[in-house]
């Protein structure tokens, strides 16, 4: 009989705990996921405790006033605080999304709890490995791709065609979306996840590309893009509320509609 147990020195372990300056006077505490390559430790989830009276709103600042004012060893990634860049994206309150924009107040009752994103090699404390999806991404070519030569000064497209662009473009590559995916869990090695395929669509639904056959070709595949199976986390989470599962949807009846 099969066996689904996490190996010992995976197992997370209570970790240690941090309390607030004596005088806080709005205490919320903070369950962060802990694990370091380098000590051989088993990781664990240390408690801290905020005093929201001196912190930002946002689930980033807890962080930030963490590492600044707690525990200086805290790693995780951060740039824009602005919902652009993608960087602090993590699973917070059970939900993958961004830190810069989910208000502590949003999170449920009690301790907030914070992960790195799941399903992805940690690299240290909240920050995955990202190597592969990034790989995943290059594959596509993300880039215009044409055969004519080139205008004068830029390929001009109508206001109609910008629109269908609408939806796509948006996409900051937080990996919130492949990460929430039970397919890209199973089949990450192959499937190239919500994201990827979300931005593949991007490219292929422009009109200034002329490259379209070979984009389909590159994805006619059974792992590349049929294994998803519409399970709708990805458009669940996406902090942007973009719908990579629609995206999808749309290269596979063009998929349909090339072999009529």
């Amino acid at each position: 009989m099969a066996e689904f147990k996490l190996p010992k020195n995976s197992r997370v372990q209570p970790g240690k705990r941090f309390p607030a300056t004596p005088g806080a006077k709005a205490v919320r505490e903070f369950r962060v996921y802990r694990w370091n390559p380098d000590d051989g430790a088993n990781p664990r989830l240390d408690t801290y405790e905020v005093d929201l009276a001196s912190c930002g709103p946002m689930v980033l600042d807890a962080l930030i006033k963490i590492k600044n004012e707690i525990d200086p060893t805290l790693t995780f990634r951060r740039s824009c605080r602005e919902g652009i860049c993608g960087s602090c994206a993590m699973n917070i309150d059970g939900t993958n999304t961004l830190a810069c924009t989910k208000a502590i107040e949003d999170c449920g009752k009690g301790d907030v709890e914070i992960y790195p994103l799941p399903h992805m090699p940690v690299v240290k404390d909240l920050v995955p490995d990202l190597t592969h999806f990034y790989a995943q991404y290059a594959s596509i070519k993300p880039w215009l791709r044409t055969q004519s030569a080139a205008p004068p000064k830029e390929r001009l497209q109508s206001k109609a065609d910008r629109a269908h662009l609408d939806g796509l473009y948006e996409c900051i590559l937080c990996a919130c979306c492949s990460t929430s995916c039970p397919s890209y869990w199973w089949n990450g090695d192959r499937y190239l996840g919500p994201a990827i395929l979300l931005q593949a669509y991007r490219w292929i639904i422009d009109s200034r590309d002329e490259d379209t056959g070979a984009r389909l070709d590159d994805l006619e595949d059974p792992f590349k893009l049929y294994r998803c199976h519409t399970i709708m986390n990805c458009a669940r989470t996406c902090p942007k509320g973009l719908n990579p599962a629609k995206a999808i949807a749309e290269i596979k009846k063009m998929m349909v509609e090339r072999r009529a």
